[in-house]
């Protein structure tokens, strides 16, 4: 039986048209064995944050369908958040890990070594596919090179290897027609991936589709097919079904949402940027060292909205800040513990009402729930700011707001206007 100390984990996807239409798929979070509380989850998951983190800071019109998403800990025990999509002809189905901080595509491919799951796309089965060479114009993209002999670019196959948290993996660059609900995307490129090394443990187990604004990514290889907007909105890690969604498309997206600017830092390119300009305990505005909010590209300081990170993430003043002023108003009467990555817990025998928390942005002030917030435990009187300090041999500069913050959310990602909105949307 999982531990009171073990459970919580995320992730997101889009090709190319002359008309703009909207697709909305349901959304799962993926893990078979999650605690029963809500504080187990959350802490069991955030336990590769700071992979998570670390990869952050490596980056460089028709009626709108339904796109399943779902918490990928409940049926792939893995870290992210899921969509139900299928690849090739005829169709493979496959729950795709959705990723709003990486561009480029994967799927295991059979043959395998070492894939973390026996659910793998069999390229011989379909009539579709078809590999790239070095010489396409993709194959730079992806591996970040270009052909190391011309004279053989038209008829050596693109492969690549990438490193992924605590593993890597070794793929060829191929083309495929993937179905998300009604829409066929026909040309889709992706790494077809053939092994493995190193801990796959929290990786996706059926494949990544990557939800990033770089050339790779989904909403790139669309083109004007879904006019560069696509939203989310993402259920409880313990809600059992696909009771999220992923909306691809300006048509549909909520009318009466509040819009905060995109921000863009070219030597991150796939990261979703937004100024955070303070923080907000109660009705207190928390006093944090000057130029703790700063935007600057060449460190790449500054404030990511992520999918696939569990808890936000602040760096160390600004936590420090933070949790001192929610202490001070909380004023427990039996003090603070810890719990994980969790340093803020109190008895809620003691505490009628914790203050809520606002994020303010350049022309929004989101005001988060108070279960996106606080994080009770099922097992005993016991609640946790469901914040952390930014691990320091990570990061020290990215604040991350990260999916718990966001869950029962409608966000949208406006590429095309550089914008993202945040509207109340019960998903669970």
């Amino acid at each position: 039986m999982a531990s009171p100390l073990s459970l919580l984990l995320p992730l997101l996807f889009l090709l190319s048209s002359t008309s703009t239409s909207a697709t909305d798929l349901p959304i799962h979070h993926v893990n078979r064995r999650l605690p029963s509380s809500p504080l187990d989850s959350a802490l069991f998951l955030a336990r590769s944050d700071s992979s998570r983190l670390s990869l952050l800071l490596s980056q460089k019109t028709s009626p709108y369908h339904n796109i399943p998403l779902g918490s990928g800990q409940q049926m792939l025990n893995t870290p992210s958040y899921v969509v139900r999509a299928s690849l090739g002809s005829p169709a493979q189905p496959l729950l795709l890990s959705l990723d709003t901080s990486s561009d480029a595509a994967w799927v295991p491919c059979s043959p395998c070594s070492d894939c973390p799951s026996s659910t793998l796309f069999l390229p011989s089965n379909s009539t579709s596919y078809s590999s790239l060479q070095c010489a396409s114009t993709w194959c730079p993209l992806f591996t970040g090179a270009p052909c190391s002999d011309p004279n053989t670019a038209t008829t050596t196959p693109c492969s690549y290897m990438q490193s992924v948290g605590d593993s890597s993996f070794t793929a060829a660059l191929a083309q495929e027609t993937l179905q998300l609900a009604q829409d066929a995307i026909p040309n889709f490129a992706f790494g077809c991936v053939n092994s493995f090394t190193g801990n796959t443990a929290n990786l996706p187990k059926q494949g990544l589709l990557g939800l990033g604004r770089g050339p790779m990514s989904l909403l790139s290889q669309t083109g004007n097919m879904y006019g560069g907007v696509f939203s989310y909105c993402l259920p409880s890690y313990k809600s059992y079904y696909f009771s999220g969604s992923l909306r691809l498309g300006p048509v549909g997206q909520p009318k009466s949402i509040r819009y905060t600017p995109l921000l863009k830092n070219p030597h991150r390119p796939s990261l979703y940027y937004v100024n955070l300009t303070g923080i907000s305990v109660g009705k207190v505005n928390v006093k944090v060292p000057p130029n703790s909010f700063n935007f600057d590209t060449l460190v790449g300081q500054g404030t990511v909205v992520d999918s696939g990170t569990v808890i936000t993430r602040f760096t160390a003043p600004v936590y420090a800040a933070l949790r001192d002023e929610f202490r001070r108003q909380v004023s427990a009467p039996n003090g603070y513990s810890s719990l994980g990555a969790f340093d803020t817990c109190f008895s809620t025998n003691d505490v009628a009402q914790a203050p809520s928390i606002t994020l303010h942005m350049d022309a929004l002030d989101l005001t988060l729930p108070m279960e996106n917030s606080l994080i009770h435990s099922s097992a005993t009187p016991l609640a946790c700011l469901a914040m952390a300090e930014a691990p320091a041999n990570v990061n020290q500069v990215v604040n991350v707001i990260a999916n718990l913050q966001q869950q029962n959310m409608r966000v949208v990602i406006d590429v095309a206007n550089s914008r993202v909105g945040f509207a109340r949307e019960l998903c669970n």
